[in-house]
């Protein structure tokens, strides 16, 4: 990865005030100095983001297109490399790692061919008389700039998230990622920058800024933002709705993602998913498995079929191609997963596979049962390699079950009956339902996003696209 000093900011790279080290979760060593902005640099991008924003709404459909499809085939030429930088950066397994460069490259080709079905449709004004002659039509417009802040555990998915879809719309965008994982979303924009370059559009369409709080809240309640796009927590963004306040703004929050595994479920099938869909990413991951809701005939069996498959669970290094489970982002983060664990076994839990490979202070694959409602590892995201299995009488608990969370992002159901399957769909207040696969099956070309406290808004390219236009009715009375 080769780099211009500083950061991103209007048509040319600004040196950044301070540096801040990043670190290898798995073992603490230092990956990279990365540059660390301030307020007034991000006031600076937001001039430049609102300087060009006309421009940049006036690009021609083909040049956006050519640009997303030059940035995807640039990412293409270093995935491996980027596999590797992702690896430092979030401590994730190689291979989450992977899949989350292959989920970038679709997010950017399917925005560039989503550039042409960007249009809008003719109406019938003359449903009353007042319309006779009247011709009607709307189009979409850009909404204006655009303020992206991403999380830590998918830098680089959710940094292409934002740019890709904002860009194919016509709309400048300012990027803010996390601090902990700032390179691999600094690599992209100089991608995505380079293609402008060469394509002949203002390189301060895509800028990025890194920095604290501060220059979060001076890029989100700027009000010449026209919306604003979060990744992160229910906290947080909730804070950042209020601020933003009338600014749009798009919420993909937290969740504590519920499993049913209904009697007539494949067990096997069920037990292979809350392994791979629980601890995938390290469990830190919105819509990984966390709560396991089986119905009392099948709930041993499928406790013994976890237990016979969690010793296969590789813990360790992730840059090994064979582990499933690493560190955590940092320290802190381990200490927080590990002291709900101890409260909910305080509160009566057990646990049924306990955490190993405490030597290297990496938290290994734990299941809970029984933990009581009210606790944070059973009512909260737990963010970690924790699902918590409980028992229920029937069906219709279980459902009940999902949905006295106050989160609403993904849920799965595993049964072989049709019937169940629609009555899940229809009733489990949650963003989206996946039937016998693991609530984490994210297709990047669906509308993906939650209820309730899980947030507000779409992403996928065709849905967030059409988040980051506005419709502009118009009406045309012919000459006579």
């Amino acid at each position: 990865m080769k780099l211009p000093a500083g950061l991103p900011i209007g048509e040319t790279w600004i040196e950044a005030p301070s540096t801040a080290p990043v670190i290898f979760p798995y073992d603490g060593s230092t990956v990279a100095d990365a540059p660390v902005g301030n307020v007034e640099l991000a006031s600076q991008a937001l001039d430049h983001a609102v300087g060009v924003r006309e421009t940049v709404g006036r690009l021609p459909s083909y040049l956006r297109r050519k640009v997303l499809q030059s940035v995807h085939s640039a990412v293409l030429a270093e995935r491996d490399a980027f596999v590797d930088l992702l690896i430092l950066e979030t401590g994730k397994p190689m291979v989450d790692c992977r899949v989350e460069i292959d989920r970038s490259l679709l997010t950017l080709e399917t925005a560039a061919e989503e550039v042409a079905r960007l249009h809008g449709e003719t109406v019938p004004l003359d449903l009353l008389p007042s319309g006779d002659g009247l011709v009607g039509f709307w189009v979409r417009k850009p909404i204006g700039v655009v303020v992206g802040i991403t999380g830590f555990n998918y830098p680089l998915l959710l940094a292409a998230h934002k740019i890709a879809p904002a860009f194919a719309a016509g709309c400048p965008i300012i990027i803010k990622p996390a601090p902990q994982t700032p390179l691999a979303t600094l690599w992209l924009v100089h991608l995505m920058r380079s293609a402008l370059l060469e394509a002949g559009a203002p390189e301060s369409a895509v800028q990025l800024v890194t920095g604290g709080v501060d220059v979060g809240a001076t890029l989100t309640t700027d009000r010449r933002v026209g919306a604003v796009s979060f990744t992160g927590s229910a906290a947080v963004g909730h804070q950042i709705a209020r601020d933003a306040a009338p600014t749009k703004v798009l919420l993909e929050l937290g969740s504590n993602s519920a499993l049913v595994v209904a009697a007539d479920a494949d067990l096997d099938a069920a037990a292979d998913a809350i392994i791979r869909g629980g601890y995938y990413a390290s469990g830190q991951a919105c819509i990984s498995v966390q709560r396991v809701i089986a119905v009392d005939s099948i709930h041993a069996a499928l406790l013994d079929k976890l237990n016979a498959r969690l010793p296969s669970v590789v813990v360790g290094d992730p840059r090994n191609p064979e582990t499933r489970v690493s560190a955590l982002i940092d320290p802190k983060s381990t200490a927080r997963v590990r002291t709900w664990i101890t409260e909910s076994r305080t509160a009566g839990a057990a646990v049924a596979y306990p955490s190993t490979d405490t030597a290297t202070e990496v938290l290994g694959p734990t299941v809970l049962t029984d933990v009581p409602a009210g606790q944070l590892a059973w009512d909260e995201e737990i963010f970690g390699p924790v699902i918590a299995v409980r028992s229920v009488p029937d069906l219709d608990t279980a459902f009940r079950t999902v949905n006295e969370s106050r989160y609403g992002l993904h849920a799965s159901v595993f049964t072989s009956s049709l019937d169940t399957a629609f009555t899940a769909i229809d009733r489990l207040d949650v963003g989206g339902v996946v039937i016998n696969e693991v609530p984490g099956f994210r297709s990047d070309v669906m509308p993906y996003g939650g209820v309730k406290d899980s947030g507000i808004g779409r992403e996928g390219p065709r849905f967030a696209i059409e988040e980051l236009t506005t419709t502009r009715m118009a009406i045309i009375r012919p000459r006579p």
